[in-house]
């Protein structure tokens, strides 16, 4: 097999890989074999490990290669080894049948395994917005445990520190956006599903995780109601409801039931019900260009009638 696309297997089968920092410190550990079934997820573990494609994928590429990239774990003290880096790798490995994976043991404290687990699985090409969101809060939490890095030594340095900023150092985001991903966690599930599955934008799910879980059950209704998911707009003025203390069923009710602008500039026809009407091996752009076709014989034909 050519070496590039013997590259390219392996990196899928392994599905996270480390930086080079800490693949140089794992060539100074020594990787243990270690029974599968003393491995275990690591405590709240934000970061999904879905039985998808991708994973299908994993599963044989690990069947034919092994698991080439180790683990990372730590003891417990109760027995067994907490996995802090390969969460996919381990669920692939027992699909696949393994009975041991090679495994990193590494003492370490419970803010730094937080780190290293969000650090490694951040990492990661899909990553849902609630996942994102849990990861980030237990990453500023952990920062908050250790407190103020100890290099920074100026006292003006130090007095500009952010926890948050520390988190997103690294993801090519702001410490603002980190904030506002973390108010995602305080979401009842409902909502952040919706915000998963994309239902809800994120930005309008910001200003809705300013309400309490009772009034975030009543805006889930209120788009059961009207069949309408809320603008930016819709969402901040529903907040300032909440903070006002005049929110109501009937309020929310009647903004979610107004036509948001751009609702009112376009017409939408689903695909479902384009495709009843064209072969089935239409792509959208062909339907499109047919349709815009039939509407100018439709114009023609209507003028023609006009100047009868």
């Amino acid at each position: 097999m050519p070496k590039g696309s013997l590259n390219v297997s392996l990196k899928g089968a392994d599905d996270i890989f480390s930086t080079e920092e800490s693949r140089q410190e794992e060539q100074r550990e020594q990787v243990q074999q270690i029974p599968i079934g003393e491995l275990f997820p690591f405590k709240n573990h934000p970061f999904k490990v879905l039985d998808d494609d991708s994973m299908s994928d994993t599963v044989e590429s690990v069947k034919q290669y092994g698991v080439l990239a180790p683990l990372i774990a730590r003891p417990r003290p109760e027995g067994g080894y907490e996995i802090i880096s390969g969460h996919r790798r381990q669920h692939a490995a027992e699909l696949a049948g393994l009975e041991t994976l090679p495994v990193i043991v590494r003492d370490m404290s419970d803010d730094a395994a937080v780190i290293l687990m969000v650090d490694s699985n951040l990492q990661r090409e899909h990553i849902l917005p609630s996942e994102r969101a849990f990861a980030y809060k237990m990453k500023l939490d952990a920062i908050k445990n250790q407190g103020v890095r100890s290099d920074l030594t100026s006292p003006q340095v130090a007095s500009k520190f952010r926890s948050d900023d520390e988190v997103a150092k690294g993801q090519g985001i702001s410490g603002d956006t980190v904030r506002r991903f973390i108010r995602l966690t305080n979401l009842i599930p409902e909502l952040l599903d919706m915000v998963d599955n994309k239902t809800v934008s994120f930005n309008p799910a910001v200003e809705l995780s300013y309400l309490s879980p009772e009034q975030q059950q009543e805006v889930i209704r209120a788009m059961d109601d009207t069949q309408n998911f809320p603008s930016v707009s819709q969402a901040k003025r529903i907040k300032k409801l909440a903070q006002d203390g005049t929110f109501t069923t009937e309020t929310v009710v009647a903004i979610m039931g107004e036509a948001k602008k751009d609702e009112l500039d376009k017409v939408v026809i689903k695909n479902d019900t384009l495709k009843k009407y064209f072969p089935r091996s239409y792509t959208p752009k062909q339907m499109e260009d047919t349709i815009i076709k039939l509407l100018e014989q439709w114009q023609k034909k209507h003028q023609r009638s006009e100047e009868r």
